[in-house]
């Protein structure tokens, strides 16, 4: 896709030195990047059959081809899996602003040949906030859709301040030249997707906020068209302050003041200040990731606030202790008995992570260690319970030796969010979920105090809160609103290891809300228990359970295979369950990339 663009190389090189004089970046001879624009095809919505990417020495996976393209650029240049990785969230935030950005939070795994890395980028509560923050002068919760739309959901963004400590200890690249395709494209202009396109029509909230009804619609309040040219001068000017000047010109001055206007301009205002956003960069983002055992494989994933990797290893080890049903992938589909035990192991993953999971500098772990959730033992006592027939909702369990005096949080929705996977040429592999949570965020946009077209939007993180503090009988939330908390989250970013040599095997994740704990089990169960590649096992029709009814991926499963799942007393609906998985295995000769044919994005490699 690159080549016939190559052969403009010349033209492009002095335009971009001129660009990075003017700028004052780092001379000519110093920088090593030099990006290129590339073709952008035009991308459907819906389902689109994707083949699977063989590489050599490197790959990179991402939800937009610009994207992708960008962190490809990168590693080209020699820059390592961490610097891919902020290239194409950079790009992120302008090409699938619905998803993630620099509004936003994050949670990074990095494998650097020695050890994981985990690097937590989760948004935090305002200093001010209670756990009186999402409830009404009755007391009572907001409406869930008032607690989104307004400036009490933002939590401080903190995805470029963990981006900047991981690449300070595994960047190769200056820092500066990693902004360069953003900032590229935003002053440039791209294509707009048809799944932007679609996703701006229909979101009719989005449209009531100034910055976004000026920038994202027409005069008559229509999305711009499908291969609209999109520039984004705030986002540009933002990120080239960011870039040459230092992550403080986001944290600080007029970016943050513009952020806390935003917020407290809502008609629903939140309480969050320029000391919040100041004080955020002085954390140490670097966290301990939870490594555990399933069969022949070690899977590291994260911990608390994230009860994503906790939830994926419970379904597996309870299907583990369950022992093997009849697969049959002569159709994609599993049989309606493997179906049963699924479903049932979700059931109690979901009860124990409603009752237990919050931040853990906030929430003491069952038992005083969070492996007590996924203990052999635990595990097999929970399998027990099911049965032939469905067991309704399931009951948290207890394993610990006291019972915990906690409420259960009942089902909220959550949505949004993107994946990126990348392997370098030193094999070097990053798994990355981030996230501004639901589509559009908190439906704020901040043009970072400088008057222009665009900028980026605000998340709506911290509904991933328990509105409530309580429980009907006054037991306290794990997961409540607390000053400077970290709310819970499902994003499931894993790197998958060889158990007995160490070896790393692949790098998988995908957004969805609370499905991302499904949709990542499922690709681990296509990859290693069925022996698939990377793209079979993405290509999977889609399920979930969220200790309630069971939902299905529309048109996936015949009716025979539903009225199983009805006669074993199943409630059954169908849905569509819109993944973005991202995936890359290490092979004999190499990788093996998989992107998910829900959504727009590709591998690319060498």
């Amino acid at each position: 896709m690159l080549d016939p663009l190559r052969t403009a190389a010349a033209t492009i090189f002095f335009v971009l030195l001129s660009l990075l004089i003017f700028l004052g970046c780092e001379s000519a001879e110093e920088s090593r990047v030099t990006y290129s624009i590339p073709e952008q095809p035009e991308m459907s919505t819906g389902y689109t059959d994707k083949p699977g990417w063989a590489t050599n020495e490197f790959a990179v996976a991402a939800a937009n081809p610009l994207a992708t393209d960008a962190g490809y650029q990168i590693i080209q240049a020699g820059g390592s899996a961490v610097d891919a990785a902020i290239a194409v969230q950079m790009v992120l935030t302008l090409v699938e602003p619905q998803s993630s950005g620099i509004g936003g939070g994050a949670f990074l795994l990095n494998w650097d040949g020695e050890s994981v890395h985990a690097y937590n980028g989760r948004e935090t509560a305002p200093s001010a906030a209670d756990e009186n923050h999402f409830l009404d002068e009755n007391g009572d919760p907001m409406p869930f859709r008032d607690a989104v739309r307004s400036g009490k959901s933002v939590g401080v963004p903190g995805t470029i301040a963990m981006l900047k400590q991981a690449h300070e200890r595994h960047g190769v690249l200056p820092w500066s030249e990693l902004f360069e395709p953003a900032i590229t494209l935003a002053e440039n202009g791209f294509k707009l997707s048809p799944r932007l396109h679609e996703l701006l029509e229909s979101d009719q909230s989005f449209r009531e906020d100034d910055i976004a009804s000026q920038f994202y619609y027409d005069e008559n309040g229509d999305a711009r068209e499908i291969g609209y040219n999109l520039k984004n001068p705030a986002l540009a000017e933002i990120l080239r302050n960011v870039a040459s000047e230092g992550i403080q010109t986001f944290y600080e001055g007029a970016v943050a003041e513009n952020i806390v206007n935003r917020i407290q301009a809502h008609e629903r205002p939140g309480n969050m200040t320029i000391e919040d956003i100041a004080n955020y960069p002085a954390m140490d983002f670097e966290t301990v990731a939870l490594c555990n055992d399933w069969k022949n494989y070690n899977i590291c994933g994260f911990p608390p606030p994230s009860s994503g990797h906790l939830a994926v290893m419970q379904i597996l080890g309870i299907l583990e202790h369950l022992g093997p049903t009849e697969s049959d992938f002569s159709n994609g589909l599993m049989t309606p008995a493997w179906m049963h035990n699924y479903l049932e192991a979700a059931k109690l993953a979901f009860a124990d992570r409603n009752k237990y999971i919050g931040d853990w500098d906030f929430v003491e772990a069952p038992a005083g260690d969070w492996n007590s959730l996924v203990n052999s033992d635990y595990l097999a006592s929970r399998a027990e319970l099911v049965g032939e027939q469905s067991m309704g909702t399931a009951e948290p369990g207890n394993p610990g030796e006291m019972q915990a005096m906690l409420g259960v949080q009942p089902y909220q929705p959550e949505s949004g969010t993107s994946h990126i996977s990348i392997v370098d040429r030193e094999g070097n592999m990053v798994s990355m979920t981030t996230t501004i949570e639901s589509g559009f965020g908190s439906r704020i946009m901040s043009d970072g105090g400088t008057g222009l077209p665009g900028g980026f939007i605000l998340n709506n993180e911290l509904t991933d809160f328990s509105l409530s503090p309580v429980d009907e009988d006054g037991n306290p939330m794990a997961n409540r609103v607390e000053p400077n908390k970290r709310p819970r989250s499902s994003m499931s970013p894993s790197l998958i290891f060889d158990r007995e040599s160490g070896e790393i095997l692949a790098s998988v994740g995908s957004p969805g809300g609370a499905a991302i704990i499904h949709y990542v089990a499922k690709t681990i169960l296509g990859m290693y228990e069925w022996d698939l590649n990377a793209q079979d096992a993405i290509n999977l029709p889609n399920f979930a359970n969220y200790n309630s009814a069971s939902v299905l991926e529309q048109e996936r499963f015949s009716e025979e295979f539903i009225q199983a799942l009805i006669d074993r007393g199943h409630e059954v609906r169908e849905q569509s369950l819109t993944s973005g998985i991202q995936a890359i295995q290490v092979t004999e000769d190499g990788y093996f990339g998989g992107a998910d044919p829900r959504r727009e994005g590709v591998v690319m490699g060498q």
